[in-house]
């Protein structure tokens, strides 16, 4: 189906829950989309770019901060579309100490390994430093899984048009595939808000079957 994304420039998004882990999640309201990446990708940014408020996700000046599963109703005006955004605990971040990474990763692990309503995973990365380890993991896992996995490369206001394209080419040349896509993004700016609304709403209008036999490496 296509949607009017050219008229629509914002989602809304209201709170509905933070989690530990996956046992402590909030009942399923429909389906849900995860949104991944390092702790300094600006994950909290892009939320708050797609409602258009600021304190939707709290953007704190010290990464890795947030260390729940935040569960955000996702309602598309003037459509009778919904969902749930399920902004992830950041990982990568060195300040946290060992113990509390491993922690956040296994609460990661077990929601993309076993959340049945899971239809599909935006993962933020910085364009000027992508394809690292951990997102190299994530992908893996996404392909393994067959989960559609949507990467934005956030910050692209960062540098000017045409390294922002030889970034986007190489990205896709490295690590697109059939359940990867990718696109240019700002928080900053808007730039690629469509395209991604676009994305949130085919997954919500036709949600993949999905069912992961497969577990993130802890």
């Amino acid at each position: 189906m296509n949607h009017p994304t050219n008229n629509l420039k914002r989602l809304t998004l209201e709170f509905i829950a933070s989690a530990p882990d996956l046992k402590h999640c909030p009942s399923a309201q429909g389906p849900e989309v995860a949104i991944a990446g390092r702790s300094n990708a600006g994950k909290s940014s892009v939320l708050n770019q797609l409602s258009g408020n600021r304190r939707t996700a709290k953007v704190s000046k010290t990464p890795g901060r947030t260390q729940l599963l935040n569960f955000f109703k996702l309602i598309v005006p003037g459509m009778s579309l919904q969902g749930t955004l399920v902004d992830l605990p950041g990982y990568g971040f060195a300040k946290a100490g060992r113990s509390s990474q491993i922690k956040w990763q296994q609460s990661v692990n077990h929601y993309l390994a076993n959340r049945d309503p899971l239809v599909g995973v935006v993962m933020v990365t910085d364009i000027r430093h992508p394809g690292q380890p951990l997102d190299l993991d994530l992908i893996n896992w996404a392909q393994e899984s067959e989960i559609p996995l949507h990467i934005l490369l956030n910050k692209a206001d960062k540098l000017k048009f045409g390294p922002q394209k030889q970034a986007l080419n190489q990205a896709v040349a490295a690590l697109a595939t059939p359940t990867v896509t990718i696109q240019l993004y700002s928080a900053q700016t808007g730039l690629g808000q469509d395209d991604l609304i676009a994305r949130l709403l085919s997954w919500l209008d036709a949600p993949p079957a999905f069912k992961s036999d497969h577990s993130l490496t802890p």
